[in-house]
């Protein structure tokens, strides 16, 4: 499933990469990143490592306060503070996590996230604050 203009997609960073991440839909307050249940993903138990869905839910939640609408003009930010609430495992194979943007200034913003699988499994459920970096 997409949502997102063609020419809004940005390159994955090496990270992203790693990880299976995948920019699925991006606009105003809101993004989607899948991310395939991998080995690589894996802890010891073979579930899905809780870091793994705290970096899904940073990207989504992150990507969400940042868009401009406009490829030429980027907005970064750093998170100020994160938090997961680690719920369910998934049944399926693929994790789709979604970012809110909730609120918000012109320095800080808030948001929320969830992580369900292609099945509609609630896997994970976060909040964050995030900080917009200056582009210098």
């Amino acid at each position: 499933m997409t949502d997102l203009d063609p020419a809004l997609k940005e390159t994955p960073y090496p990270y992203q990469s790693h990880l299976g991440m995948e920019m699925t839909g991006w606009k105003q307050d809101w993004s989607r990143f899948e991310t395939p249940v991998a080995e690589h993903l894996l802890n010891r138990h073979a579930n899905v490592h809780g870091g793994a869905y705290a970096s899904i839910l940073d990207t989504v939640m992150g990507y969400a306060g940042c868009w401009t609408g406009d490829p030429d003009q980027r907005q970064l930010c750093l998170t100020l503070s994160l938090t997961v609430q680690f719920i369910s495992r998934p049944k399926g194979e693929v994790l789709i996590g979604e970012g809110l943007r909730t609120g918000g200034g012109r320095g800080t913003f808030f948001a929320e996230g969830q992580i369900t699988d292609e099945t509609g499994e609630l896997v994970a459920k976060g909040t964050g604050v995030f900080k917009y970096r200056s582009q210098k």
